[in-house]
């Protein structure tokens, strides 16, 4: 049972502008917690022992941020590689073995996903297990869903569920992808098209917080009121 994490904190934040113009979006407080602690918080508390965490927009407040703790840093200060080319770069830290990654601008109720997907995890018949939510439980939310689950707990490309940005993925794929910069979505086409990627469906509340509109979504969703 997998105790790696990865965690992707080196996007540009876009989206999130202008609060990502001085500040990380990683290090942007939902009631009161930077969204890197709140998705640390959860790392640890679903067994996670070996935490990476990759920089790049403003990286150096973030490795200040994460100084004297247990995480350690994967620099893309010089190329942001996306999160396949990020993932690859970072494995001389991670070690062998699959690896948990998590999103940080998110926000969960409910069970913890970290745990669920170590405890759901069966390494015969996977090479992914990604958490999924319902698109209408899919908070902040802009666009239809990504996957569907069959009876067996395989998942496709369309449907009604949202990725969360939180799963379980064997890196050794990594190494036959010839690009420098790309998406850990051509890794997930190559175990699709074996039929070892699988899928879970979390059963509390999801708020993506990739816009500032979507912070006050989160502190509702997070009071219970919304």
């Amino acid at each position: 049972m997998t105790e790696t994490l990865m965690l992707f904190a080196a996007g540009k934040g876009t989206r999130m502008a202008p609060l990502t113009d001085t500040t990380p979006k990683p290090l942007i407080p939902v009631a009161g917690q930077p969204l890197l602690d709140r998705a640390l918080d959860l790392a640890r508390a679903g067994g996670a022992r070996r935490i990476v965490v990759n920089i790049h927009h403003l990286g150096d407040q973030i490795a200040r941020h994460l100084s004297g703790s247990e995480v350690m840093v994967s620099d893309e200060t010089d190329l942001l590689l996306d999160t396949g080319g990020g993932l690859r770069r970072a494995l001389p830290l991670l070690g062998p073995g699959p690896v948990l990654t998590l999103n940080p601008d998110a926000v969960w109720t409910g069970p913890n996903p970290v745990a669920a997907l170590r405890a759901a995890w069966d390494a015969a018949r996977m090479d992914a297990l990604l958490m999924l939510v319902p698109l209408d439980r899919a908070r902040g939310r802009i666009g239809g869903g990504d996957f569907t689950l069959d009876a067996g707990g395989r998942i496709s490309r369309g449907g009604d569920l949202v990725y969360t940005g939180c799963q379980i993925i064997r890196t050794e794929g990594l190494a036959a992808i010839p690009e420098q910069v790309f998406s850990l979505n051509l890794l997930w086409d190559r175990l699709l098209a074996q039929g070892r990627v699988f899928g879970m469906v979390h059963k509390g509340d999801w708020c993506d917080v990739g816009r500032p509109d979507c912070i006050p979504l989160a502190e509702a969703m997070l009071a219970g009121g919304g």
